[in-house]
């Protein structure tokens, strides 16, 4: 049974996108693949079964329907961790050996995804390290790009798992940072044994978000052109500089959404002139008259939140870094960023496939 699991340095690191882009790509090859997480971490109840939210979600994009509990047979609840800090619980990795062995079964390759960093459920030995041992498969292991690459994190993992390891991707590297990865990093890895298997470029839309769901996510409320809560923030501005100063800025940020007070109508009005996709005004002001209505005439969007600008831009910053991939056109922009950038023939050559 051949198994492979995608694993990370850290936790939102694109997992789920690697293994859809991966499961999609093997299936177009005519490949029957199998998926599983052993470990979820949101809990989701269907038909009266406890699985993971995610797993479910991946699951259906693969067109596969196997059930919840099974693919997802440790889920972390408060009542899970009360019983795992008090020595309650064990063997936990011999079921979801024995899980695995089910679903594997008459499976041309079964993607095992990770939950977290590679470490995280160590306290309870549900972690990646134990369990591709367990399992017995081979790995791969994602590094996302947050101001560097945690290559001291990879040179340990290659240690611990030798030959089990495939290879590492790294994913949303900045165009500015890709001759560095090219001539520097990935020598660097391949002299220690380890190969990359991919360069996955940043993409905007990758991180993009819709307007209603912003608001959502930012406990605000749309106050203006409601009908337009479907476009898309790809970035954010904060507006608390002079106006010439925030224009020249501004120009160069598309799709961005403008975090401003609600008290800077002169920042808000040039924001709307220029088709931002929506205003985020803080300090929960309601904008003048002049803004509501040319909003509602320009189509865009404004949502009013409580926070203050700062607070707001930092929610922000982590939303968009960590916003699940769950639109239909993401998928299938995530699934062609996978398919043009991984070195696919080494991994089943590595597999045996």
């Amino acid at each position: 049974m051949r198994g492979l699991y995608i694993g990370s340095t850290s936790g939102y690191s694109g997992k789920n996108m690697i293994v859809m882009g991966i499961g999609l790509k093997m299936q177009k090859d005519g490949l029957n693949i199998g998926y599983m997480k052993p470990v979820g971490a949101m809990p989701v109840e269907v038909d009266g079964k406890l699985g993971d939210d995610d797993a479910i979600f991946v699951q259906d994009v693969l067109g596969l329907d196997e059930d919840p509990a099974q693919v997802t047979p440790v889920v972390v609840t408060q009542d899970f961790k009360v019983k795992a800090f008090t020595g309650k619980l064990d063997g936990l990795s011999d079921t979801i050996a024995e899980n695995y062995e089910e679903l594997a079964k008459d499976r041309d390759l079964t993607l095992v995804a990770g939950s977290g960093s590679m470490y995280s459920g160590k306290y309870c030995d549900t972690d990646a390290i134990t369990i591709i041992k367990k399992l017995g498969i081979k790995a791969v292991i994602i590094d996302r790009f947050e101001k560097e690459f945690k290559y001291d994190y990879l040179a340990v993992m290659k240690e611990q798992l030798g030959d089990q390891l495939v290879g590492v991707i790294l994913n949303d590297v900045p165009s500015h940072f890709m001759e560095e990865v090219n001539q520097l990093l990935a020598p660097f890895f391949e002299r220690r044994g380890i190969k990359v298997l991919g360069v996955i470029p940043r993409d905007p839309l990758m991180g993009a978000i819709k307007v209603g769901d912003l608001a959502d996510r930012l406990g605000g409320k749309i106050i203006s052109a409601h009908n337009k809560a479907d476009r898309v923030v790809e970035s954010f501005l904060i507006g608390t500089m002079q106006v010439e100063n925030f224009m020249t800025h501004f120009r160069k940020k598309k799709n961005s959404a403008i975090i401003v007070g609600g008290d800077r109508s002169d920042v808000q009005l040039v924001a709307l002139e220029g088709d931002c996709p929506c205003l985020v005004l803080t300090g929960n002001l309601y904008p003048n008259d002049i803004i509501l209505t040319r909003s509602e005439v320009l189509e865009t969007p404004i949502i009013m939140v409580r926070e203050d600008t700062y607070s707001v831009a930092k929610k922000m910053d982590s939303i968009l870094s960590r916003h699940k991939l769950r639109d239909a056109i993401k998928i299938k922009q995530g699934a062609d960023l996978v398919a043009e950038n991984i070195d696919f023939q080494h991994i089943k050559k590595e597999l045996g496939l």
